[in-house]
Order: structure tokens, then sequence, then C-alpha cells
């Protein structure tokens, strides 16, 4: 076998009836306030909306609500998005879906305390040094992005792909 040395530092709380607990975990950070972040809506046909909903008002958490990532998320939207964050007193960024929406909300965790062009940070021409933080209720595991620092977001003006590596290490986390 070779030697390695693995280090992730997300939470991952896992069995059944987990969801419910969403509301005391981000109660634990001190925060009050989150976007929660959807895409499609399967979320309110499989029970997750309700169960999570119920969890954060048991919580005393002020919710806002953003659906319609699309598979492949958008900057346009995530920039829009992130700009309704800097303007309603959001504390952290609750995903509820697969891939696409926890990249995106990684995206919009960056740029919403960024003060340039979230697309900079794409580009390489920026390192992030800080994001809201981000709790995820994974309902398809599949890209492993609950578990890694990047975000793939698609330049729909331009036409690319950007990958957007945030250094874990000084950016707040929590999935």
């Amino acid at each position: 076998m070779n030697n390695f040395v693995y280090q992730n530092p997300t939470k991952i709380v896992f069995g059944r009836e987990t969801i419910g607990k969403i509301g005391n975990e981000i109660k634990n950070y001190n925060i009050k306030s989150v976007l929660v972040l959807y895409g499609k809506g399967s979320i309110f046909k499989n029970g997750v909306y309700t169960k999570v909903i119920e969890s954060l008002k048991a919580n005393n958490i002020r919710y806002i609500e953003k659906g319609g990532v699309k598979p492949n998320p958008v900057l346009s939207f995530v920039r829009e998005t992130a700009n309704y964050v800097k303007g309603n007193n959001i504390e952290a960024i609750l995903a509820l879906g697969g891939g696409s929406v926890i990249d995106s909300a990684k995206a919009i965790g960056a740029a919403a305390l960024y003060e340039g062009d979230i697309w900079n940070a794409f580009e390489g021409n920026v390192q992030l040094v800080n994001s809201l933080p981000i709790f995820s209720i994974l309902t398809l595991s599949a890209t492993g992005s609950e578990m890694n620092g990047y975000a793939v977001i698609t330049n729909e003006a331009e036409n690319k792909n950007g990958h957007l590596p945030l250094d874990w290490l000084r950016i707040r986390k929590y999935l």
C-alpha cells in the first residue's frame, strides 16, 4: 500500500432523519439568516424542502429562497444572486441539490464577499480569501462537489467554462 495523507475540512452528517438537523447545525455557527438555493424543484416532490424549512423555523433562522440553478450553472445567475445576497443581510448559503447547486453556492458565497467581478477569480486573475459559509443537503451524489474546493460555472456570454479554485484553509465551508 502507498502512504498518503488525506485532509478534508468538510463535516458530513449522514443517516436517517438527518435532514431535520440542518437548522441546529447552522445555529451552532451562530448564523441567523441563510439563502436557500435550489434547482428546478425536485426538493418539493421528495420532501426535502419541507423538512429543511421546518428545521430552519424551529431554530429561528431567517431564510430567503432562490431557485432556478441550471444543470450547468451559469455566471449570470451567480452574479445576480450574489448581488441579491449582498443586499439582504444573508450570512450563509444552504444549497439543496446536487453538484450544480453546490457549485453555484460556492461561487455565490465567494462573490458575495468579493468587491470585483467574480469571473476574475475564475480566470485566475485574483485569489479569493473569503466566502460566506456554505451548507448543503445533497440530493444527488455524482460530482463530489460537496467534498471539494472547486466550482465549475459557465460564462454564457463568452461561451466558456471557468473553474474556481477556493483555498479552503482560508474560506469557511460547512457542508
